[in-house]
């Protein structure tokens, strides 16, 4: 949920390769212009009109008239918007444009396949100008190579970090990090914060493997759900972990009964699956991961987010109307189900038809592999009411550890005081501290 971790319209909109004919022989950032403009004047029907049949089934008008609405809500007034600019990415025509809100900085990203139909639109955070890493990488202690996670015919770019041995030979743990929600890459970069690239670095120096990947709804975005499947949590994040533990396992670095699962954010809510799935997974670590439904942790940050100003009418309508959409979703299953309600976050009835089954804590205590749960006590996205149920359900498991941090945010960020949206936009690396709990769990000692 975080999916690019502050606010539930920090959504990837995947959208279906159809769009409207006339639009054949505009130029695409003229093209990009116009869905900028609906956007902006809500007008969802119009957007909704280009998507072909298989989006309209998964998404609604609703979702587009009430984005912008939602990014003006929680970051401010547009102040300026930048040129569009324009490039081919993986047979996708995809033109982006930089939005500096008054509290913060997003990406509308517009793309167009090799026919010219509307693909994708999503809203991501804007990059910041790169700086020094906050993490250092000394390649006398430390390397890195290029390799693929492979699932089904997916490729998914990847990097494996390896700690430089005296010892030469030896095989090293490694752990595989799995993201939270949303298209990202394999360092989770969050405006300038890479925080599983700081972890693989630490990691490193403490003569720990990693292995990390771009996720596959970044990679392939509308392509992403494989022939006959459907979109949920298996497509989207647990089946290429699999395929990363594998790989892992399987390389001649690493200790092939020390292959351990990191999962973040929504990562961490399905990394006990990972390992229900997996009997290659020696333990896994859950960092800031959620242990409610999803459905209540949305409308939570969403009126926590209300909540750092004084909430308009607007605001508190579109509250109503996602605590309307909640409501439905409980109701999956049931005869009091309504079709005719658009679903939270635009995603599809299939995918929280597993969320809704899915039971993270329930799934964790029924493991035997040893097991750590870390959060920050300063995160508003997944707060410390789920590191209680967490710790109530793994009361009568001896191989599980759990541990907070009390500066901590949700990206793993040191802060004092409430935490906001502003934090994820300042470049604050992992500490010290979380990568040296990580390696004393994975080496078998007790995380204090």
């Amino acid at each position: 949920m975080d999916n690019w971790k502050i606010t539930i319209w920090a959504l990837l909109f995947l959208l279906g390769g159809s769009a409207l004919k006339g639009w054949a022989q505009d130029d695409r950032r003229a093209r990009a212009e116009r869905i900028y403009e609906h956007l902006i004047e809500g007008r969802g029907d119009s957007i909704y009109a280009a998507l072909n049949d298989e989006a309209q089934r998964q998404l609604s008008p609703a979702v587009f008239a009430d984005t912008w609405r939602q990014l003006t809500g929680q970051f401010g007034a547009l102040q300026s918007a930048g040129a569009w600019t324009q490039e081919a990415v993986q047979g996708v025509e995809l033109c982006r444009r930089d939005l500096t809100f008054e509290r913060y900085r997003l990406r509308l990203l517009v793309g167009f396949d090799a026919d010219g139909r509307l693909n994708t639109i999503r809203v991501v955070p804007a990059p910041e100008p790169a700086g020094a890493p906050a993490v250092a990488f000394d390649r006398t202690l430390m390397e890195e190579r290029d390799t693929v996670v492979v699932t089904d015919g997916y490729r998914l770019p990847a990097t494996l970090t390896l700690p430089r041995l005296k010892e030469e030979g030896r095989r090293v743990p490694c752990v595989v990090l799995v993201h939270g929600s949303g298209p990202n890459d394999r360092d989770e970069t969050i405006g300038p914060n890479k925080p599983f690239r700081d972890l693989a670095w630490l990691l490193a120096y403490r003569g720990i493997a990693t292995l990390r990947y771009d996720k596959r709804t970044k990679v392939y975005g509308a392509d992403c759900v494989p022939q006959g499947r459907r979109l949920d949590m298996d497509v989207e994040t647990v089946d290429d972990a699999l395929s990363a533990v594998r790989l892992a396992a399987g390389l001649p670095q690493v200790a092939a009964d020390s292959v351990f699962v990191l999962g973040h954010s929504q990562g961490g809510m399905m990394a006990p699956r990972i390992a229900q799935r997996s009997p290659q997974v020696a333990g896994i670590i859950i960092v800031a991961g959620p242990a409610r439904p999803f459905e209540d942790l949305l409308v939570e940050q969403s009126a926590y987010l209300a909540s750092l100003t004084t909430p308009s009418e607007q605001t508190r309508a579109r509250l109503d109307e996602l605590k309307r959409q909640v409501a439905n979703v409980k109701r999956l299953g049931t005869p009091a189900f309504s079709d005719t309600i658009a679903l939270p976050l635009g995603l599809p009835k299939g995918y929280w038809e597993f969320l809704r089954a899915y039971r993270p804590v329930e799934v964790a205590a029924s493991l035997d592999c040893p097991l750590l749960v870390l959060q920050g006590e300063r995160d508003y996205q997944v707060t410390m009411q789920d590191y209680g149920l967490w710790l109530m359900g793994l009361l009568t498991r001896p191989k599980a550890q759990l541990k907070s941090y009390p500066a901590l945010n949700h990206l793993l960020q040191e802060g004092k005081g409430k935490s906001t949206p502003l934090e994820y936009n300042e470049a604050r690396p992992v500490p010290s501290c979380v990568a040296d709990d990580v390696a004393g769990f994975i080496r078998g000692r007790d995380v204090r």
